[in-house]
């Protein structure tokens, strides 16, 4: 190795400063997860002393099982499954329909819908109105009242639309010269080019869904029906929902393990999606960018 590959191979000030940085931002972000993990399979009585940390203090896995063994909230983990797939599910279909008429230059009045599309960005209606809405078309307490009403996301609509632009013309005239209606260049054109964005939509409204909590406090009204960001989030806040947890125990014994148990439920809660982002995060970066290079 010459003189000139070793100089390029040795790093800069600036080099060290950004791996240093980004090392520093890489601990910052990981450690309240790491530290909720850690919590939540030590001992409750080491937790209750504040001698937890670094690292587990008297492993034990009780407060997972009486997380896994509590009924309500396994069934609110199925319901946020549910609610993500249908969700999920709707938000593709109605974004991808909104967004390719969209990017059609032939399409009439494009600009208007576009125009009209962006100042929903800026302008709404607000949540009583949207609760007025929801009520008046039968859907307080039921699953339509979390996927209906954000069926569509303005800013996943336009990153879409931009994607589907960069799909070359040609290949659209080529297939209406096969005879291809409008359906058929969507399902048999566009659809199989668009996996990167697609696969980047998928996590992004996943994610929204998996999270989502409010939508559900207001109007959701059967504990049975409840998603688990929402039965995390009252077992947190919530003093008194915790008896659901605590059967059985000593009302000691339940203030000690209450810590952990709740720590355990945020786990349970936030697992699946960070499985779900490795699964999708190869399209990620590709999907967003190639959505974003021209208006």
């Amino acid at each position: 190795m010459n003189k000139t590959e070793i100089k390029r191979h040795r790093l800069s000030g600036f080099d060290l400063f950004n791996y240093a940085l980004m090392a520093l931002i890489v601990v910052v972000m990981l450690y309240p997860l790491y530290y909720v993990i850690v919590i939540s399979i030590s001992d409750s009585m080491q937790v209750a002393k504040g001698r937890v940390h670094w690292y587990p203090v008297g492993v034990d896995f009780a407060a997972y099982r009486r997380i896994f063994s509590n009924e309500q909230f396994m069934r609110s983990f199925l319901n946020t499954l549910l609610y993500t797939g249908v969700g999920t599910v709707i938000n593709l279909v109605m974004s991808m329909l909104c967004a390719y008429p969209l990017s059609r230059k032939d399409f009439p009045m494009n600009r208007f819908f576009s125009l009209m599309i962006i100042f929903t960005m800026y302008f709404s209606g607000g949540m009583i109105p949207m609760y007025i809405l929801v009520m008046n078309l039968g859907m307080i307490d039921t699953m339509w009242a979390l996927v209906i009403p954000g069926a569509i996301s303005t800013y996943n609509v336009l990153v879409m639309r931009t994607f589907f632009l960069n799909i070359p013309e040609a290949l659209h005239e080529a297939a209406e010269i096969d005879g291809a209606s409008e359906f058929r260049k969507i399902l048999s054109l566009v659809l199989p080019l668009s996996l990167p964005i697609m696969a980047t939509m998928t996590l992004f409204y996943a994610v929204d869904h998996w999270n989502s909590w409010f939508n559900a406090m207001i109007y959701l009204n059967t504990n049975s029906k409840y998603p688990v960001q929402l039965m995390v989030r009252n077992l947190v806040i919530e003093q008194g929902y915790g008896q659901y947890y605590y059967a059985g125990m000593e009302n000691g014994e339940a203030e000690v393990a209450a810590t952990t148990i709740q720590y355990a439920g945020i786990v349970v809660a936030t697992l699946p999606i960070l499985i779900l982002y490795p699964a999708l995060q190869k399209y990620f970066v590709k999907g967003v960018m190639i959505g974003s290079v021209k208006g």
